[in-house]
Protein backbone atom coordinates (compact mmCIF):
# COMPACT_ATOMS: atom_id res chain seq x y z
CA UNK A 1 0.00 0.00 0.00
CA UNK A 2 2.86 2.61 0.78
CA UNK A 3 4.49 1.94 -2.49
CA UNK A 4 1.08 2.58 -4.21
CA UNK A 5 1.31 5.75 -2.53
CA UNK A 6 5.00 6.42 -2.92
CA UNK A 7 4.13 6.15 -6.91
CA UNK A 8 2.70 9.18 -7.74
CA UNK A 9 5.55 10.98 -6.13
CA UNK A 10 8.14 9.33 -8.04
CA UNK A 11 6.10 9.83 -11.10
CA UNK A 12 6.32 13.40 -10.28
CA UNK A 13 10.01 13.78 -9.07
CA UNK A 14 10.75 11.87 -12.55
CA UNK A 15 8.80 13.95 -15.00
CA UNK A 16 10.80 16.64 -12.97
CA UNK A 17 14.16 15.94 -13.72
CA UNK A 18 13.47 15.07 -17.25
CA UNK A 19 12.01 19.00 -17.76
CA UNK A 20 15.42 20.39 -16.39
CA UNK A 21 17.50 18.71 -18.42
CA UNK A 22 18.12 20.68 -21.83
CA UNK A 23 16.75 19.58 -24.82
CA UNK A 24 19.41 17.94 -27.16
CA UNK A 25 19.63 19.09 -30.61
CA UNK A 26 20.52 17.67 -34.04
CA UNK A 27 24.27 19.04 -35.23
CA UNK A 28 23.77 19.44 -39.02
CA UNK A 29 26.57 18.14 -40.48
CA UNK A 30 29.18 20.82 -42.66
CA UNK A 31 31.37 20.02 -45.51
CA UNK A 32 34.50 21.84 -46.47
CA UNK A 33 34.36 22.92 -49.93
CA UNK A 34 37.32 25.19 -50.17
CA UNK A 35 38.84 22.32 -52.22
CA UNK A 36 36.36 21.87 -54.74
CA UNK A 37 36.05 22.97 -57.89
CA UNK A 38 33.65 25.59 -59.36
CA UNK A 39 33.99 24.91 -62.87
CA UNK A 40 35.14 21.58 -64.39
CA UNK A 41 35.06 19.97 -67.81
CA UNK A 42 32.79 16.89 -68.39
CA UNK A 43 33.77 14.53 -71.00
CA UNK A 44 31.39 11.70 -72.88
CA UNK A 45 31.61 8.78 -74.58
CA UNK A 46 28.43 7.28 -75.66
CA UNK A 47 27.07 4.19 -77.87
CA UNK A 48 24.10 5.51 -80.03
CA UNK A 49 20.96 3.83 -80.75
CA UNK A 50 17.74 4.95 -82.85
CA UNK A 51 14.63 4.38 -80.87
CA UNK A 52 11.57 4.25 -83.53
CA UNK A 53 13.80 3.46 -86.53
CA UNK A 54 11.39 0.77 -88.89
CA UNK A 55 12.93 -2.71 -89.12
CA UNK A 56 13.92 -1.63 -93.30
CA UNK A 57 16.24 0.72 -91.00
CA UNK A 58 17.34 -0.80 -87.77
CA UNK A 59 18.23 -3.65 -90.06
CA UNK A 60 20.85 -2.10 -92.04
CA UNK A 61 22.37 -0.32 -88.83
CA UNK A 62 25.72 -1.43 -87.36
CA UNK A 63 25.57 -2.85 -83.63
CA UNK A 64 28.06 -0.47 -82.56
CA UNK A 65 28.05 3.60 -82.86
CA UNK A 66 29.97 5.38 -81.03
CA UNK A 67 30.35 8.88 -80.45
CA UNK A 68 31.33 11.87 -77.63
CA UNK A 69 29.88 14.89 -76.15
CA UNK A 70 32.69 17.17 -73.93
CA UNK A 71 30.65 20.24 -72.28
CA UNK A 72 32.28 23.05 -69.83
CA UNK A 73 30.49 23.16 -66.11
CA UNK A 74 29.90 25.39 -63.40
CA UNK A 75 28.67 23.58 -59.86
CA UNK A 76 26.58 25.80 -57.72
CA UNK A 77 25.82 23.53 -54.17
CA UNK A 78 22.38 24.48 -52.58
CA UNK A 79 23.60 26.44 -49.07
CA UNK A 80 20.77 24.43 -47.48
CA UNK A 81 22.59 21.60 -48.27
CA UNK A 82 25.58 21.35 -49.36
CA UNK A 83 25.41 17.73 -51.10
CA UNK A 84 23.04 19.14 -53.30
CA UNK A 85 24.09 21.27 -56.41
CA UNK A 86 23.23 22.51 -59.74
CA UNK A 87 25.49 22.35 -62.74
CA UNK A 88 24.83 24.49 -65.88
CA UNK A 89 27.07 24.41 -68.97
CA UNK A 90 27.87 24.92 -72.47
CA UNK A 91 29.37 22.08 -74.82
CA UNK A 92 28.89 20.09 -77.96
CA UNK A 93 26.86 16.66 -78.44
CA UNK A 94 27.57 14.23 -81.19
CA UNK A 95 26.04 11.00 -82.57
CA UNK A 96 27.14 8.54 -84.96
CA UNK A 97 25.18 5.81 -86.76
CA UNK A 98 27.12 3.70 -89.02
CA UNK A 99 24.83 2.16 -92.03
CA UNK A 100 25.64 -1.04 -93.82
CA UNK A 101 25.74 -1.15 -97.75
CA UNK A 102 23.36 1.69 -97.28
CA UNK A 103 23.20 5.15 -98.89
CA UNK A 104 21.54 7.70 -96.83
CA UNK A 105 20.20 10.86 -99.37
CA UNK A 106 20.22 13.91 -97.14
CA UNK A 107 21.96 16.03 -99.93
CA UNK A 108 18.51 14.88 -101.80
CA UNK A 109 15.94 17.00 -103.25
CA UNK A 110 12.74 14.30 -102.45
CA UNK A 111 10.01 15.15 -99.91
CA UNK A 112 11.25 12.25 -98.28
CA UNK A 113 14.67 11.27 -96.63
CA UNK A 114 15.42 7.96 -98.77
CA UNK A 115 17.55 5.36 -97.02
CA UNK A 116 18.82 3.34 -100.59
CA UNK A 117 19.92 0.01 -99.74
CA UNK A 118 23.15 -0.72 -101.86
CA UNK A 119 23.06 -4.52 -101.51
CA UNK A 120 23.11 -5.20 -105.38
CA UNK A 121 25.05 -1.81 -106.38
CA UNK A 122 27.96 -0.24 -105.22
CA UNK A 123 28.37 0.92 -102.13
CA UNK A 124 31.03 2.13 -99.20
CA UNK A 125 32.55 -0.27 -97.01
CA UNK A 126 32.23 2.56 -94.08
CA UNK A 127 29.59 4.70 -93.86
CA UNK A 128 28.22 7.08 -91.44
CA UNK A 129 25.37 9.55 -90.45
CA UNK A 130 26.64 12.08 -87.80
CA UNK A 131 25.08 14.89 -86.13
CA UNK A 132 26.86 17.47 -84.26
CA UNK A 133 24.91 19.96 -81.94
CA UNK A 134 25.60 23.01 -79.50
CA UNK A 135 24.13 22.34 -76.44
CA UNK A 136 23.32 23.82 -73.08
CA UNK A 137 23.31 20.71 -69.92
CA UNK A 138 21.40 21.17 -66.73
CA UNK A 139 21.82 19.20 -63.87
CA UNK A 140 20.20 18.66 -60.44
CA UNK A 141 23.31 16.82 -58.52
CA UNK A 142 23.89 14.84 -55.52
CA UNK A 143 27.35 14.11 -54.09
CA UNK A 144 27.17 11.72 -51.04
CA UNK A 145 30.78 13.63 -49.57
CA UNK A 146 31.05 16.99 -51.37
CA UNK A 147 34.19 17.42 -49.52
CA UNK A 148 35.88 14.89 -51.52
CA UNK A 149 33.99 14.64 -54.41
CA UNK A 150 36.33 12.25 -56.31
CA UNK A 151 36.41 9.26 -53.86
CA UNK A 152 32.29 9.55 -53.42
CA UNK A 153 29.03 8.07 -54.56
CA UNK A 154 27.57 10.57 -57.35
CA UNK A 155 24.13 10.89 -58.85
CA UNK A 156 22.33 13.37 -61.10
CA UNK A 157 19.43 13.88 -63.56
CA UNK A 158 18.67 16.75 -66.19
CA UNK A 159 18.04 18.20 -69.09
CA UNK A 160 20.08 19.35 -71.93
CA UNK A 161 18.88 21.23 -74.85
CA UNK A 162 20.68 21.66 -78.11
CA UNK A 163 21.31 23.38 -81.80
CA UNK A 164 22.08 21.48 -84.68
CA UNK A 165 25.27 22.84 -85.82
CA UNK A 166 25.67 19.59 -88.40
CA UNK A 167 24.84 17.24 -90.09
CA UNK A 168 26.91 15.09 -92.53
CA UNK A 169 26.87 11.39 -94.36
CA UNK A 170 30.63 9.95 -94.78
CA UNK A 171 31.64 7.12 -96.74
CA UNK A 172 35.10 5.35 -97.79
CA UNK A 173 36.02 3.11 -99.98
CA UNK A 174 33.43 2.53 -102.74
CA UNK A 175 33.02 -1.24 -103.68
CA UNK A 176 30.97 -2.82 -106.02
CA UNK A 177 28.52 -5.19 -105.27
CA UNK A 178 30.81 -8.23 -104.69
CA UNK A 179 32.83 -6.07 -102.07
CA UNK A 180 36.03 -5.53 -104.61
CA UNK A 181 37.30 -2.20 -104.43
CA UNK A 182 36.49 0.52 -107.08
CA UNK A 183 38.32 3.29 -105.37
CA UNK A 184 39.59 4.05 -102.04
CA UNK A 185 37.53 7.33 -102.24
CA UNK A 186 35.67 9.56 -99.65
CA UNK A 187 32.58 11.14 -99.91
CA UNK A 188 31.08 13.58 -97.52
CA UNK A 189 27.62 15.13 -97.89
CA UNK A 190 26.26 18.20 -95.52
CA UNK A 191 23.04 18.94 -95.46
CA UNK A 192 20.76 20.15 -92.20
CA UNK A 193 17.63 19.65 -94.52
CA UNK A 194 15.56 17.17 -93.45
CA UNK A 195 16.54 17.60 -89.35
CA UNK A 196 15.45 19.12 -86.67
CA UNK A 197 17.24 22.00 -85.64
CA UNK A 198 16.60 21.92 -81.86
CA UNK A 199 17.12 18.53 -79.72
CA UNK A 200 15.84 18.33 -75.94
CA UNK A 201 16.88 15.68 -74.41
CA UNK A 202 15.90 14.03 -70.79
CA UNK A 203 19.90 13.03 -68.99
CA UNK A 204 20.70 10.63 -65.89
CA UNK A 205 23.94 9.08 -64.08
CA UNK A 206 25.45 8.01 -61.25
CA UNK A 207 28.45 6.90 -60.32
CA UNK A 208 31.63 7.71 -58.17
CA UNK A 209 34.69 9.41 -57.96
CA UNK A 210 35.55 11.10 -61.35
CA UNK A 211 33.85 8.13 -63.28
CA UNK A 212 30.06 7.38 -63.88
CA UNK A 213 27.17 5.68 -66.40
CA UNK A 214 25.33 7.47 -68.01
CA UNK A 215 21.64 7.97 -70.29
CA UNK A 216 20.41 10.38 -72.74
CA UNK A 217 17.27 10.19 -74.04
CA UNK A 218 15.94 12.55 -77.19
CA UNK A 219 12.16 13.93 -76.38
CA UNK A 220 12.17 15.79 -79.87
CA UNK A 221 12.41 13.77 -82.73
CA UNK A 222 15.82 13.86 -84.95
CA UNK A 223 13.85 14.40 -88.37
CA UNK A 224 11.43 17.05 -89.44
CA UNK A 225 7.72 15.53 -89.29
CA UNK A 226 7.05 13.92 -92.55
CA UNK A 227 9.76 13.39 -94.08
CA UNK A 228 11.08 10.44 -92.28
CA UNK A 229 9.99 7.75 -89.20
CA UNK A 230 9.88 9.41 -85.69
CA UNK A 231 13.59 8.52 -84.42
CA UNK A 232 14.55 9.34 -81.16
CA UNK A 233 18.33 9.00 -80.40
CA UNK A 234 19.36 7.12 -76.91
CA UNK A 235 22.83 7.37 -75.72
CA UNK A 236 24.37 5.25 -73.28
CA UNK A 237 27.80 5.54 -72.34
CA UNK A 238 30.63 6.59 -70.01
CA UNK A 239 30.97 9.62 -68.01
CA UNK A 240 34.37 11.37 -66.53
CA UNK A 241 33.79 14.58 -64.47
CA UNK A 242 35.03 15.60 -61.87
CA UNK A 243 31.86 17.06 -60.26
Amino acid sequence: MRKLLLAPFVLLASISVIAQTPATTKTKKTYDLVSRAGDHFMFQVAHNNWNGAPDSISSRINSFNRSANAYLMLDKPFKSDRRFSVGLGVGVGTSNIYFKKTTVDIGGTSKDLRFINTDTSSHYKKYKLSTAYAEVPLELRFTANPSNPNKSLKAAIGVKIGTLVNAHTKGKTLQNAAGSTINSQILKINSKTYFNTTRIAATARVGYGVFSLFGAYNLTTMFKDGVAADVKLLQVGITISGL
